[in-house]
């Protein structure tokens, strides 16, 4: 069931609204777009969809916002974010050494999802901190997770050893977050983008977004139905 409080968070501590992401550079980020997009078309992707991320992030009322990052930051990088290094080879392994660098409660997301809002992240952040809830999870519709956040601990254990990128990313997540005990917050599913027809649905979705700009261009480009 997806749960959304329409409160605003009731957490004592500093809240923060962390991005897992990858600097835009050609043959490194969305790969999965070749073909039929180029490695280079394939990062204008990648950069409409971070831009669009961190606009959400910038206008959502968390405390604090943060970018972890792989790779070198450049001229997309807004002001006022904290910026840390991700650490680890596996994805597993980074995302626990982001929540622990980013030391606080909070709710983490991706570059994947260029359709969040403000709004959305709001909600998602009061979800996460409603009274009786000590985490969050947002499906992702390939089986995988778009968002996570925990209200108060954070055990870096929580995500070691969960297979990343499968049909059963999210359940498997979610199991390991009731068997540690948390009350978990079920928040909204959405669409990442993983291949182009991911790409062409966000587009859709949200039509207004600099992503879904880029995406009809390209559309155009590669002879699809814009």
């Amino acid at each position: 069931m997806t749960y959304l409080s329409t409160r605003a968070p009731q957490n004592p501590r500093r809240s923060h609204l962390l991005v897992m992401a990858k600097s835009p550079v050609p043959g490194r980020v969305k790969t999965r777009l070749c073909p039929p997009l180029t490695p280079s078309q394939a990062a204008e992707v990648a950069a409409a969809a971070l831009a669009d991320t961190l606009d959400a992030v910038a206008g959502c009322n968390a405390d604090r916002k943060i970018i972890a990052l792989d790779g070198s930051p450049g001229d997309w990088l807004p002001a006022g974010f904290e910026l840390i290094a991700q650490r680890g080879d596996e994805f597993d392994d980074r995302l626990a050494g982001a929540w622990h660098d980013a030391a606080g409660p909070g709710l983490q997301i991706g570059m994947d999802t260029p359709q969040v809002t403000a709004d959305l992240l709001d909600r998602c952040l009061a979800a996460t901190f409603d009274t009786g809830i000590t985490a969050s999870l947002g499906r992702a519709s390939d089986g995988g997770w778009w968002a996570i956040g925990f209200a108060d601990r954070f055990d870096v254990d929580l995500f070691a050893g969960v297979p990343m990128s499968t049909p059963a990313t999210a359940t498997l997540q979610l199991m390991r977050l009731q068997r540690a005990g948390h009350s978990v917050a079920q928040l909204p599913w959405l669409t990442d983008v993983d291949n182009i027809e991911d790409a062409f649905r966000v587009a859709d979705h949200a039509p207004a977004t600099t992503f879904a700009a880029v995406v009809r261009g390209l559309r155009r480009e590669i002879g699809g139905v814009a």
